[in-house]
């Protein structure tokens, strides 16, 4: 269960054992989660998963079917007492995936259309829209048709209809999938900034992982309808705690066999796992339960921490160190993503250019601390 981040005691927005079921699907199955006041939390997760039913449940576009759900220390929703504020009186915004500007409007009218519907005074109408058009740098667009601005220029319009009222709290439904990577870099950035200037709070819905960890403090990562793990992005990144967030989050996953195991003072428990005949290595159990050995195990290693470096023909490998072939090597820029065949076992290795190619031999170096061993999931 995630908590607020801010020290408060109570949370900014608290979501209690809500479940949510479409026929016979399980969209969210009692599902907990809190977000403090002036901060952002990240649900993300594959498509199916849950996320935007939660977002939408919060917003009050669906009903749940249990639960309660409170905001700014208000409640929103309680199934047992029959409480159901309607959207309108959660004071929230919500910035969805599609833009949703309408056409016939100018950008101006397009942002003033909440303070209108809410029969706000004219000259407020005026300020609010104006103030908020400099912020998100479209002051210069006020009067031109809001269908002819570019996809960024548009998501800024949604982001500034969505804030004009000044809600305290905003839901993102993946507003950058339809941006393209550079713009959705600098809308992340942008966000960043507008949010601490503005100090709202933030629930995002992403299926991407370099958004949520981007853009929140705390990230909840579903898999059907459920809570897979949470914790702050570094933590999430970093240490997968089941095998499910390792292929998620694109680590190498491979079975094999665990040798033995060992118990350190620091408490750590390693175990040494058998790739195949010849390829073993050593990694951090990654759960409480133990691992006998024989037992079938899969090892989880990010692409970042499966080093290479370049043999001369003939050349062996140091202490610890493996060999492999490079079969494969793709040009990113400012790094390089080789795939590596140890054995028969085939990992992927994600650094700065080395002068690699397919065919070439590679030492390969794995620390054991950046390797998590899981018992194979029956």
């Amino acid at each position: 269960m995630t908590t607020a981040t801010n020290g408060s005691r109570e949370p900014f927005v608290s979501v209690r054992n809500l479940a949510k079921r479409f026929g016979d699907l399980v969209a969210v199955d009692d599902i907990s989660l809190s977000v403090g006041e002036g901060h952002t939390l990240a649900l993300l997760g594959p498509s199916g998963c849950g996320k935007t039913t939660i977002l939408r449940c919060i917003a009050g576009l669906e009903t749940p079917d249990r639960g309660h759900i409170s905001i700014a220390g208000r409640m929103a929703f309680d199934a047992a007492q029959g409480i159901d504020l309607k959207p309108e009186q959660r004071e929230l915004g919500v910035v969805f995936q599609s833009y949703a500007v309408w056409p016939h409007m100018t950008v101006e009218q397009n942002v003033g259309f909440p303070l209108k519907v809410r029969k706000r005074p004219l000259s407020e109408q005026r300020d609010r829209v104006a103030r908020i058009l400099e912020i998100v740098g479209l002051t210069a667009w006020h009067d031109k048709p809001a269908a002819q601005l570019s996809g960024g220029q548009q998501q800024r319009v949604a982001l500034a209809r969505a804030l004009v009222y000044e809600p305290r709290l905003v839901l993102f439904d993946e507003p950058m999938s339809s941006l393209d990577s550079q713009l959705r870099d600098q809308m992340r950035i942008e966000l960043k900034i507008l949010q601490n200037r503005l100090g709202f709070t933030a629930i995002y819905v992403t299926h991407d992982q370099a958004e949520a960890f981007a853009l929140a403090e705390n990230v909840v990562l579903m898999n059907r309808g459920k809570v897979e793990t949470e914790g702050a992005p570094r933590d999430v990144s970093f240490r997968p705690r089941t095998p499910f967030v390792a292929r998620f989050l694109g680590l190498n996953v491979r079975g094999g066999r665990a040798i033995r195991t060992s118990d350190l003072q620091t408490g750590l428990c390693y175990a040494e796992v058998a790739l195949s005949d010849r390829l073993t290595l050593r990694g951090l159990i990654g759960d409480e339960r133990p691992i006998a050995p024989g037992a079938s195990v899969l090892a989880c290693i990010r692409k970042e921490h499966v080093s290479i470096r370049k043999l001369a023909p003939g050349g062996t490998a140091r202490h610890g160190a493996m060999i492999g072939e490079v079969r494969a090597a793709s040009f990113l820029g400012a790094e390089e993503e080789y795939v590596l065949d140890l054995d028969g076992v085939e990992l992927r290795s994600l650094q700065a250019p080395i002068g690699v190619q397919a065919g070439d031999m590679v030492e390969v170096t794995i620390r054991p601390e950046n390797c998590t061993v899981f018992a194979e999931p029956n």
